[in-house]
């Protein structure tokens, strides 16, 4: 039978006690945005936030959901690039650190020199735009989407040490078995840094999801929005009626703009908050692994 001690016990406590306060005032937040969402528009504006609703509406979900097949087909091309992105992010980032990561790859060297010295000093925002629509023909495509975030050179980094943490004999033992170089990464480097792996296609696949200023840069084909940047449309046009009634002296449209606000933040954030708990026990051991050596 497991017993504790006095001060043991103690610690316990308290380590507990903090540790649910803090995740405590982590939800708040949360729950002040869906219950700001599930309100009426004129008892949000007087009473401002409650954890509960005030004279519960769907006025901002209808307001977001006003043109169904449009947001249907923008969280369509968003999944689509979210997918496609993070899968490619995530196996070109492991396939590049476990290269400059090998001890017996001569250039290693001067390649993690390179990579590192693109994310010091960069061309600009218009020589970049011009090469990504002049040279690479990004206009209008769903590679506009993709492969501006497709690599992170922090990310690479990351995957650099976690592959370093591997022993080595476990590539000698698959030359020793007659694998080759792509055979050793797939079959024995990838499944060992599935967490690592799990933790980075997370933020990548965070960073795909919140995205919407290549849509800005590079979309004009309506069927090609993902939903960051359709919501942000829909938002920008919300505030140009309420401006523009008002300086022409016209009726204000009755639009729940603040409930909009908040509809629409809930929808973007709940994917985020369902797949969450899926990868969590990959994510803690990723960023444990390493720091218990024995």
């Amino acid at each position: 039978m497991l017993t504790y001690t006095k001060d043991r016990l103690l610690f316990n406590v308290l380590g507990y006690t903090f540790l649910g306060l803090l995740c405590l005032l982590c939800l708040v937040p949360l729950l002040l945005v869906v219950s700001g969402s599930l309100s009426g528009e004129e008892q949000l504006v007087r009473n401002g936030f409650r954890l509960l609703p005030q004279k519960l509406s769907l006025d901002g979900y209808r307001m977001v959901f006003k043109a169904p097949g449009d947001i249907v087909r923008a969280f369509g091309v968003s999944l689509l690039v979210l997918v496609a992105g993070t899968s490619l992010g995530a196996f070109l980032t492991a396939m590049t650190s476990y290269v400059i990561g090998r001890k017996d790859f001569k250039y290693r060297n001067y390649f993690s020199f390179y990579i590192y010295f693109t994310s010091v000093f960069s061309g600009g925002l218009v020589p970049w735009y011009l090469l990504m629509v002049n040279y690479y023909h990004m206009k209008d495509s769903v590679l506009a989407l993709i492969v501006p975030l497709l690599m992170n050179v922090f990310y690479i980094l990351v995957m650099k040490s976690f592959f370093a943490s591997i022993p080595e004999a476990i590539i000698e033992s698959g030359k020793i078995d007659g694998a080759g170089e792509l055979r050793i990464f797939l079959t024995l480097m990838l499944p060992i840094a599935k967490p690592g792996l799990a933790t980075i296609a997370l933020f990548i696949g965070l960073g795909y999801w919140n995205d919407w200023a290549n849509a800005m840069l590079f979309i004009r084909d309506p069927n090609l929005v993902p939903l960051q940047y359709y919501l942000y449309n829909l938002m920008n046009k919300t505030e140009m009626l309420n401006n523009l009634a008002g300086k022409t002296g016209m009726p204000i449209p009755d639009i729940p703009k603040e409930t909009f606000k908040l509809a629409m933040t809930v929808i973007v954030i709940a994917p985020v908050f369902f797949v969450y708990p899926f990868l969590q026990r990959f994510i803690v051991s990723g960023v444990t692994i390493g720091s218990v050596k024995g």
